[in-house]
């Protein structure tokens, strides 16, 4: 039997610039068709309005997409 574990949270810092990659499961295609990569770019686009996250660039393939954004107000407290 094989566990699968989630990762640790990451820590996103104000500021940061982060490069953020997905593949499809067995590099499967996760767009199929136009309609695909349209809801993703609409989708991408209130990403600023949910998260306050800013997106410098972008690129969809077939089976996998690339980002590049900055956090605003990230995650990481510190500690006391």
């Amino acid at each position: 039997m094989t566990v699968v574990m989630a990762r640790p949270l990451r820590i996103q810092y104000p500021g940061a610039v982060y490069h953020v990659m997905n593949r499809g499961g067995s590099r499967q295609r996760i767009f199929l068709d136009k309609p695909d990569y349209e809801a993703f770019v609409n989708t991408v686009g209130e990403i600023y309005d949910r998260w306050r996250v800013e997106l410098f660039a972008y690129c969809l393939m077939g089976n996998h997409y690339h980002a590049c954004l900055r956090t605003s107000e990230g995650n990481h407290r510190g500690q006391a």
